[in-house]
């Protein structure tokens, strides 16, 4: 005696957008980084930029530095749950896992 087999459609696996978005943030600020030490003139000069900087600039730059790294995380956040309701719309029968913070 056989059993029938069924086979549910699958789906095409998610684009891991935020592993994207971070990896060409990460990988720009390496190549800004190598092509800025790459030259011992811009080392000196970097290193000298450093050293005259006041409370007041480090304390700005590291609220920039804060803000870009939200705003990328809230950019990948926007792109996984467009996302999502894309695949929502598409495959109305099948339940799409949410986030628990929602």
């Amino acid at each position: 005696m056989s059993t029938p087999t069924t086979t549910e459609p699958t789906t095409a696996p998610r684009t891991r957008w935020a592993a994207i978005i971070w990896g060409l943030l990460f990988a720009t600020i390496a190549a800004l980084a190598l092509g800025q030490l790459a030259d011992p003139s811009r080392r000196e000069t970097i290193a000298d930029a450093l050293m005259t900087m006041t409370p007041t600039t480090i304390t700005a730059i590291v609220l920039l530095t804060a803000g870009v790294l939200l705003l990328v995380g809230g950019a990948a956040g926007l792109i996984r749950r467009a996302q999502r309701k894309l695949a929502a719309a598409s495959h109305p029968q099948q339940e799409v896992a949410a986030p628990f913070a929602e």
